[in-house]
């Protein structure tokens, strides 16, 4: 492994309070502040649910469930020594924990070719079925046909990553787009997989959803490390899971999973996969392995 100098304190517990305002790096904006409220919401709100109402489930289920959640930025935000020699090592050790993969966008374009080209070192491996699903951010239309187009070989769907936008360095930097419902549509025209909206979470964004209505609709607040709105990812799939419904296939989460019983819980408001980063880049950086025990037990 190549850690030049690893940006993850190695708290006990990944609860948003070691990284306050650490960006580039492992933290969040504003003190963490959605970071930790993501964190928290999930025991809160189980507890809430009462002893016994949240359906157990078994491994199987579990690992059903659980993707790795989209991250570039390996030098800047994780601490690796070299962008490219990150990827195929880890997506490795995540295909071995028996957990999904997602691959991220990021610029320069370097960042989403290198996953692409870890993705297809490992169909050598595993077989030309084995994908990730993709998540370009929010670029200029033209941009993005282009883009859709290098990961189809590798994708399993495609998903915008809206929230993107809310970064206010890159949107600046690469000319993010805010992107309309009509321009979903038109997308989801060049794409032969299912199709995903990423960082649904304001108001707005869901009435846009529910007008574009894409296959699968992703709560998420970048991990609470962009400017949004105050709040958490759970508490946002209890509200409007079960209306969401109407308007996608599934629904899928992140933000702040670190136990089982997190997953349970999304799962019983509506999600159909559950989504996690920080724990596994962490116990990777750190165990050299992607550890599940604490989703498991």
């Amino acid at each position: 492994m190549e850690i030049d100098e690893f940006r993850c304190h190695n708290c006990k517990v990944c609860l948003g309070t070691g990284c306050l305002d650490e960006l580039p790096g492992m933290g969040g904006v504003n003190k963490n502040e959605n970071f930790r409220l993501n964190v928290s919401a999930w025991d809160r709100l189980y507890a809430e649910e009462g002893e016994g109402k949240v359906p157990e489930l078994s491994e199987e289920e579990i690992l059903s469930l659980l993707r790795y959640a989209p991250v570039t930025g390996a030098v800047e935000n994780i601490g690796w020594e070299d962008e490219e020699d990150f990827y195929y090592d880890f997506f490795v050790a995540v295909h071995k924990a028996g957990v999904k993969l997602s691959l991220g966008d990021g610029t320069p374009d370097s960042k989403l070719l290198y996953g692409i080209n870890a993705i297809k070192e490992m169909q050598k491996q595993y077989g030309k079925n084995y994908k990730a699903a993709v998540f370009l951010k929010p670029y200029p239309d033209e941009n993005l046909t282009n883009r859709i187009a290098w990961v189809m070989p590798v994708a399993s769907h495609i998903g915008i990553d809206i929230d993107a936008y809310n970064i206010v360095t890159m949107r600046n930097k690469v000319h993010l787009e805010k992107k309309s419902a009509y321009q979903i549509k038109e997308l989801m025209r060049h794409t032969k997989v299912p199709f995903i909206v990423k960082g649904v979470f304001t108001r707005e964004d869901i009435e846009m959803v529910k007008e574009a209505k894409p296959d699968v609709i992703y709560l998420s607040n970048h991990g609470g490390r962009v400017e949004t709105r105050k709040g958490s990812t759970a508490l946002l799939l209890k509200e409007v899971g079960p209306m969401l419904k109407n308007y996608c296939k599934e629904i899928w989460v992140d933000g702040g999973v670190r136990n089982k019983k997190a997953i349970e819980l999304a799962h019983y408001y509506g999600a159909s996969q559950v989504l996690v980063a920080r724990p596994f880049i962490k116990n990777y950086c750190y165990n050299g392995i992607i550890g599940i025990d604490e989703f498991l037990k």
